[in-house]
Protein backbone atom coordinates (compact mmCIF):
# COMPACT_ATOMS: atom_id res chain seq x y z
CA UNK A 1 0.00 0.00 0.00
CA UNK A 2 1.18 3.91 -0.37
CA UNK A 3 -0.30 7.00 0.35
CA UNK A 4 -1.08 9.80 -2.26
CA UNK A 5 -1.62 12.81 -2.71
CA UNK A 6 -1.12 14.94 -5.55
CA UNK A 7 0.03 18.83 -5.22
CA UNK A 8 1.97 21.63 -6.39
CA UNK A 9 5.76 21.98 -5.47
CA UNK A 10 6.56 25.42 -4.30
CA UNK A 11 9.69 27.10 -6.09
CA UNK A 12 12.42 27.44 -3.47
CA UNK A 13 12.43 31.01 -2.89
CA UNK A 14 8.86 30.94 -1.74
CA UNK A 15 9.13 27.84 0.42
CA UNK A 16 12.12 30.19 2.03
CA UNK A 17 9.79 33.29 2.27
CA UNK A 18 7.57 30.67 3.91
CA UNK A 19 9.97 29.37 6.51
CA UNK A 20 10.82 32.75 7.81
CA UNK A 21 7.16 32.95 8.95
CA UNK A 22 7.84 29.80 10.98
CA UNK A 23 8.27 30.42 14.82
CA UNK A 24 6.96 32.51 17.68
CA UNK A 25 4.73 29.57 18.96
CA UNK A 26 6.26 27.26 21.45
CA UNK A 27 5.26 23.81 20.87
CA UNK A 28 4.18 24.17 17.15
CA UNK A 29 5.47 21.42 14.94
CA UNK A 30 6.22 23.59 11.91
CA UNK A 31 6.50 21.98 8.67
CA UNK A 32 10.07 21.26 7.50
CA UNK A 33 11.26 23.84 3.99
CA UNK A 34 11.19 20.12 2.05
CA UNK A 35 7.68 19.47 3.02
CA UNK A 36 5.98 22.63 2.31
CA UNK A 37 3.41 22.30 -0.65
CA UNK A 38 -0.02 23.04 -1.92
CA UNK A 39 -2.04 19.94 -1.87
CA UNK A 40 -4.55 19.65 -5.10
CA UNK A 41 -6.34 16.35 -3.82
CA UNK A 42 -5.70 13.89 -0.85
CA UNK A 43 -5.96 10.54 -2.26
CA UNK A 44 -5.35 8.19 0.72
CA UNK A 45 -3.29 4.83 0.64
CA UNK A 46 -3.79 2.72 -2.48
CA UNK A 47 -2.36 -0.27 -3.52
CA UNK A 48 0.48 -0.61 -6.33
CA UNK A 49 -2.47 -1.22 -9.30
CA UNK A 50 -4.32 1.45 -8.35
CA UNK A 51 -1.78 3.87 -8.13
CA UNK A 52 -0.43 3.36 -11.59
CA UNK A 53 -4.05 3.89 -12.41
CA UNK A 54 -3.82 7.75 -10.51
CA UNK A 55 -0.62 7.94 -12.57
CA UNK A 56 -2.37 7.07 -15.82
CA UNK A 57 -5.36 9.60 -14.83
CA UNK A 58 -3.42 12.92 -13.86
CA UNK A 59 -1.03 12.18 -16.65
CA UNK A 60 -4.20 12.49 -19.41
CA UNK A 61 -4.65 15.83 -17.61
CA UNK A 62 -4.61 18.72 -20.19
CA UNK A 63 -4.73 22.43 -18.58
CA UNK A 64 -2.67 25.53 -19.12
CA UNK A 65 0.42 26.94 -16.44
CA UNK A 66 -1.28 29.58 -14.33
CA UNK A 67 0.51 32.21 -11.92
CA UNK A 68 -0.57 32.15 -8.41
CA UNK A 69 0.92 33.82 -5.07
CA UNK A 70 0.05 33.19 -1.63
CA UNK A 71 -1.14 35.98 0.70
CA UNK A 72 -2.38 35.55 4.38
CA UNK A 73 -1.97 33.13 7.02
CA UNK A 74 -4.78 31.72 9.20
CA UNK A 75 -5.73 28.39 11.22
CA UNK A 76 -8.17 25.75 11.56
CA UNK A 77 -9.08 22.64 13.43
CA UNK A 78 -10.36 21.76 16.83
CA UNK A 79 -9.17 22.86 20.22
CA UNK A 80 -7.35 19.40 20.44
CA UNK A 81 -5.58 19.82 17.04
CA UNK A 82 -4.83 22.97 15.19
CA UNK A 83 -3.24 23.73 11.83
CA UNK A 84 -1.84 26.82 10.86
CA UNK A 85 -1.39 28.03 7.00
CA UNK A 86 -0.89 30.34 4.39
CA UNK A 87 -3.61 31.32 2.14
CA UNK A 88 -3.87 31.76 -1.78
CA UNK A 89 -4.92 34.52 -3.88
CA UNK A 90 -6.22 34.30 -7.31
CA UNK A 91 -7.15 30.88 -6.99
CA UNK A 92 -9.46 30.67 -9.92
CA UNK A 93 -7.14 28.68 -11.88
CA UNK A 94 -6.02 26.66 -9.31
CA UNK A 95 -10.18 25.37 -9.14
CA UNK A 96 -9.90 24.87 -12.55
CA UNK A 97 -6.75 22.31 -12.09
CA UNK A 98 -8.34 20.44 -9.18
CA UNK A 99 -11.75 20.00 -10.29
CA UNK A 100 -9.88 18.21 -13.64
CA UNK A 101 -8.19 16.34 -10.82
CA UNK A 102 -11.16 15.62 -8.93
CA UNK A 103 -13.35 14.29 -11.95
CA UNK A 104 -10.51 12.26 -13.77
CA UNK A 105 -10.26 10.43 -10.07
CA UNK A 106 -14.05 10.21 -9.37
CA UNK A 107 -14.25 8.73 -13.33
CA UNK A 108 -11.64 6.20 -12.64
CA UNK A 109 -13.58 4.83 -9.59
CA UNK A 110 -11.95 6.66 -6.62
CA UNK A 111 -14.35 7.80 -3.55
CA UNK A 112 -15.28 11.69 -4.07
CA UNK A 113 -13.74 14.33 -2.03
CA UNK A 114 -16.25 15.31 0.62
CA UNK A 115 -14.77 18.20 1.89
CA UNK A 116 -14.69 21.64 0.24
CA UNK A 117 -11.55 22.47 -1.15
CA UNK A 118 -9.70 24.93 0.39
CA UNK A 119 -6.14 25.86 -1.26
CA UNK A 120 -3.37 25.93 1.57
CA UNK A 121 0.10 25.53 2.74
CA UNK A 122 0.60 24.15 5.71
CA UNK A 123 3.05 25.85 7.70
CA UNK A 124 2.39 24.26 11.61
CA UNK A 125 0.56 21.71 13.82
CA UNK A 126 -0.77 22.94 16.65
CA UNK A 127 -1.44 21.07 19.96
CA UNK A 128 -2.50 22.06 23.31
CA UNK A 129 -1.33 26.05 22.23
CA UNK A 130 -3.00 29.05 23.80
CA UNK A 131 -5.09 30.34 21.61
CA UNK A 132 -3.92 34.00 22.66
CA UNK A 133 -0.56 32.67 20.94
CA UNK A 134 -2.40 31.25 17.81
CA UNK A 135 -3.82 35.19 17.52
CA UNK A 136 -0.82 36.70 18.07
CA UNK A 137 0.92 34.44 14.87
CA UNK A 138 -1.97 35.44 12.95
CA UNK A 139 -2.00 39.08 13.45
CA UNK A 140 1.67 39.46 13.25
CA UNK A 141 1.48 37.80 9.49
CA UNK A 142 -1.74 38.66 8.65
CA UNK A 143 -0.39 41.02 5.56
CA UNK A 144 1.83 37.61 4.46
CA UNK A 145 2.42 38.20 0.92
CA UNK A 146 4.58 36.16 -1.38
CA UNK A 147 5.62 37.46 -5.36
CA UNK A 148 3.76 35.60 -8.12
CA UNK A 149 5.20 32.00 -9.27
CA UNK A 150 4.15 30.30 -12.66
CA UNK A 151 2.70 27.14 -11.68
CA UNK A 152 3.77 24.94 -15.04
CA UNK A 153 3.49 21.42 -13.68
CA UNK A 154 1.59 19.64 -10.56
CA UNK A 155 3.01 16.28 -9.25
CA UNK A 156 2.20 12.96 -7.24
CA UNK A 157 3.41 12.43 -4.04
CA UNK A 158 3.85 9.69 -1.53
CA UNK A 159 4.07 10.30 1.49
CA UNK A 160 5.71 7.69 4.09
CA UNK A 161 5.16 8.09 8.13
CA UNK A 162 8.33 8.56 10.15
CA UNK A 163 8.93 8.52 13.89
CA UNK A 164 10.25 12.42 12.99
CA UNK A 165 7.36 13.20 10.70
CA UNK A 166 5.96 12.69 7.28
CA UNK A 167 8.39 12.72 4.56
CA UNK A 168 7.34 13.04 1.10
CA UNK A 169 8.53 12.23 -2.47
CA UNK A 170 7.39 12.77 -6.02
CA UNK A 171 6.57 10.03 -8.02
CA UNK A 172 4.95 11.80 -11.13
CA UNK A 173 5.23 15.02 -12.39
CA UNK A 174 2.40 16.37 -15.00
CA UNK A 175 3.38 19.34 -16.95
CA UNK A 176 0.51 21.91 -17.51
CA UNK A 177 0.52 23.76 -21.07
CA UNK A 178 1.71 27.00 -21.89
Amino acid sequence: MIRLFAAIELPEQIRMQLSLLQSGIPGARWSPIENLHLTLRFIGEVNEAVARDIDDVLADIRDTSFSLSLKGVGEFGRKEGRTLWAGISNGDPLQHLVAKIESGLQRMGLPAETRKYSPHVTLARLRDVPMAEIQTFLTTHALFKSPPFEVRQFALFSSLATSKGSHYSVESVYPLGG
